[in-house]
């Protein structure tokens, strides 16, 4: 028996978080003396197999079809459980959308419990996740044969990229049925580190106060730390910064190097999505602001001020 980790591909690129994943996956291995295998499903796969096969994992299995060009989570889900549903004793997944809209899936194909956003592995059936936004961690135990896990990114480190190649087999692509389908795509594109791998993040808050404070006063200081820029629920909400910058429970988990809170209260939302980052440093001209909580580095201040005094010296 070994256990399954399912790559997340973006146009032919093998993202971060399969890295993180197979790094759990390992975990839960050691405890209970298996391998552990890669799959991969879309279409033309070309660096991402090369990638795949350096992973470390004893074995790689690649779907390529048109009927999984969009990676279709139907599709998908069918085509994990082709080959051998019965050969793995663990199926793993990011915390990302794709994970979250596939791993559901499989589990209910398998007739099994998930377990969602897992932080820790404890043993080989035992796993750590958080709830009331990150305030208690429950230690939870699988009692079904098979599990099937969706793994936050952030709590692993990434799995080393290994000398030797393996070998990549073909697995057999299934179109599901009834599968909804993607009509049209669209994709915001930045020089930016990506905000869920990124080592540095700038996230502003309401503080800033519109959209264009929120451009000028981050956009200077996080091209000069070569960062990924972020964004509070309340930022986003309020027009501030696109969707995909929202950090928090309902946005993305990140553990950066260094996290620069600019303008951000630290509401237990966001606190959740980034509370386990290495350096917090916040700014905010209120000193009772729950962001000084988890700060390592705080300055009460005006941020309209404090801004360009640290761009001048940096």
């Amino acid at each position: 028996m070994s256990i399954l980790v399912v790559a997340d591909v973006a146009d032919d690129v093998l993202l971060p978080s399969t890295f993180n994943a197979i790094t759990a996956a390992r975990q839960i291995a050691a405890h209970a003396n298996c391998e552990v295998h890669l799959f991969l499903a879309g279409h033309q796969f070309d660096s991402s197999l090369e990638a795949a096969s350096r992973t470390g994992c004893e074995r790689v299995f690649v779907a390529s079809s048109d009927c999984l060009a969009d990676r279709n989570p139907e599709s998908v889900a069918a085509t994990i459980l082709a080959p051998e549903p019965n050969e793995y004793t663990h199926y793993l997944f990011s915390s990302s959308n794709f994970g979250k809209s596939v791993a559901p899936r499989v589990a209910a194909k398998l007739d099994v419990a998930q377990f969602s956003d897992v932080t820790a592995v404890c043993g080989e059936s035992t796993f750590e996740r958080p709830t009331y936004a990150g305030n208690v961690i429950l230690r939870v135990e699988a009692h079904d044969k098979v599990k099937v896990l969706t793994v936050r990114s952030a709590a692993f480190a990434p799995a080393p990229a290994s000398e030797t190649e393996v070998e990549i087999q073909a697995s057999p692509a299934v179109e599901h049925p009834n599968r909804s389908r993607v009509k049209e795509r669209f994709t915001d594109t930045s020089d930016r580190p990506d905000l869920a791998s990124a080592k540095i993040i700038v996230s502003g808050g309401r503080g800033l106060g519109s959209k264009e404070n929120y451009e000028t006063v981050l956009n200077p200081l996080a091209d000069k730390l070569g960062a990924a820029l972020g964004a509070s629920r309340a930022a986003v909400d309020s027009g501030f910064a696109p969707n995909d910058h929202q950090v928090g429970q309902t946005g993305k988990i990140v553990a950066p190097d260094v996290y620069v809170a600019i303008g951000l209260s630290g509401a237990i939302q966001h606190l959740a999505g980034m509370r386990d980052s290495k350096l917090i440093v916040a700014v905010n001209s209120d000193p009772d602001a729950p962001i000084f909580g988890v700060a390592d580095v705080g300055l009460v201040g005006d941020l309209f001020e404090v801004i360009p005094q640290w761009l001048a010296t940096a």
